[in-house]
């Protein structure tokens, strides 16, 4: 019942270790894991080289031990009283000490030794054995660290030689090793840390600059590229950066320039409307004016009103297009056109012909906005027809041709007549905003096509328009993506 306790207080530990490191700047961060990494690499190398030649050392003791007590064991076994006439001059000048024991337990030491190794259950066994070598690291009567090897003797059953000595030169190499190791694994730690934060630093600086060009468009509102000198995910991070700004800059473009026109095309109304206003209510003091004056002046000022609504109309259709998302489904493009081509007529003069052949052909969009356009193009053809004239409406293929017999466009108009509020000379004084056609070339272009103006066969207008999409409906899932 304790542990759930403890691990909820480790899951902490473990969620606010990793809060406390990501608010670490992110170069600081390389750095300390650079570091870690390294310290770790060195730590887990540093102790395999250490136990590595700690066991190398350790062996070839043992095995220096087993040699010399398998070339004493026959002399200690003919005179296990006095271990084969072993001294303690002997003893000092190989720098080891020597015991026999017996299977009970005796044990019988060089005389006058005055450092007696301590016997364990270890030698125990091989004397009682009599088979098999032990090694191991012990203490002897002095308290000083010792290895011991323990060999029987093959003269005599139930009798083993002890041979050990003393580990001080061994543990001595151990820790001139392990000071070695702690020395280098700190300077190798220090040195990883300074180069991570080298590289931290390199690395991240295409990293500040775009953080720097950020922080400058906010502050500044200049939406000038930034020049950003790295590959990579970073290249591809300030390339899209870079996209970012132009699309803003051409989005404020727009409406900087549509702000613009609109003034300048909404002041002309206004200001002819204000005026008319402005006599109304003097003539509702002076009655100066006569009826048919004052007819008049309605009648301009239902005009002008007409032509102000029109105008918020297409303006409002403008910044729809810019703004709301689409949500394009399957159309028949012929049930778009037969929509329009129902306005038109409703609009148009009588003795006006409509001359029309539809052939199949199904895209993607919406049909709302492309109904519109359709309308405008056509209600375009009706306005610059003469009278008894015939407007022809032929789709063929991907191509939706609408030509009139109009006086057409002349060579001077042609570049500009897609162009917001633009009004050709010979235009001036008919009705309209100057935005059907902007608002036709932004609409068509969103579903993925283009349109084009001419002059037709017969002389006058004829405008083009090319839009993707296929003869049946079942072909239309193969269609490659349009600009929605």
């Amino acid at each position: 019942m304790i542990w759930r306790p403890r691990r909820a207080h480790l899951v902490d530990l473990l969620r606010q270790g990793r809060e406390s490191l990501r608010k670490v700047p992110l170069q600081r961060r390389v750095a300390l894991l650079t570091s870690f990494a390294v310290a770790v690499a060195v730590a887990v190398t540093g102790l395999a080289g250490y136990f590595t030649l700690r066991l190398s050392l350790y062996r070839s003791l043992d095995s220096e031990l087993t040699e010399v007590a398998m070339a004493l064991s026959d002399p200690v076994a003919g005179d296990i009283r006095r271990i084969g006439g072993l001294t303690q001059f002997t003893l000092q000048a190989g720098n080891f000490s020597v015991a026999v024991v017996r299977a009970d337990g005796q044990v019988f030491f060089v005389p006058g030794d005055e450092v007696h190794l301590e016997v364990g259950s270890e030698e125990l066994a091989v004397a009682r054995l009599h088979n098999g070598v032990s090694a191991r690291s012990g203490v002897a009567s002095d308290g000083r660290p010792y290895r011991i090897v323990t060999v029987p003797l093959a003269a005599l059953d139930n009798y083993a030689l002890v041979l050990g000595r003393p580990l001080n030169v061994t543990n001595d190499i151990l820790s001139s090793l392990w000071i070695v190791l702690l020395l280098f694994g700190a300077t190798g730690v220090v040195l990883a840390g300074a180069a991570g934060t080298a590289v931290a630093r390199s690395g991240l600086r295409p990293v500040r600059q775009l953080t720097a060009a950020v922080e400058h468009v906010a502050q500044t509102d200049d939406l000038t590229p930034i020049t950003v000198t790295a590959s990579g995910d970073v290249a591809r991070l300030a390339d899209s950066f870079n996209r970012m700004l132009s699309t803003l800059g051409s989005s404020r473009e727009r409406q900087q320039r549509l702000i613009a026109d609109a003034g300048h095309e909404l002041r002309t109304p206004l200001t002819s409307l204000r005026t008319n206003i402005e006599l109304l209510a003097a003539d509702a003091r002076s009655h100066m004016l006569g009826d048919a004056d004052r007819n008049e002046i309605l009648g301009d000022v239902s005009a002008q009103f007409a032509e102000f609504t029109s105008l918020i109309k297409d303006l409002v259709q403008l910044a729809r297009d810019d703004q709301v998302s689409a949500a394009p489904e399957p159309i028949d493009l012929r049930d778009v056109i037969t929509a329009a081509l129902e306005r038109a007529r409703r609009r148009a003069p009588k003795g006006l012909k409509f001359d029309v052949e539809l052939s199949p052909l199904y895209v993607m969009g919406e049909a709302d906005d492309l109904e519109r356009a359709v309308t405008n193009l056509l209600d375009n053809a009706v306005k610059w027809s003469p009278p008894g004239g015939t407007v022809r409406i032929y789709l063929e293929g991907d191509r939706l041709r609408v030509a009139d017999q109009g006086p057409g466009i002349t060579e001077a108009d042609l570049p500009h007549v897609f162009d917001r509020f633009y009004r050709a000379d010979t235009a001036r004084n008919t009705p309209g905003t100057g935005l059907g056609l902007s608002i036709v070339a932004q609409t068509i272009q969103r579903h993925g096509g283009w349109i084009q103006a001419g002059r037709s066969a017969q002389g006058g207008a004829v405008f083009t328009v090319q839009l993707p999409g296929t003869t049946t409906l079942e072909d239309l899932d193969t269609l490659a993506p349009t600009g929605f």
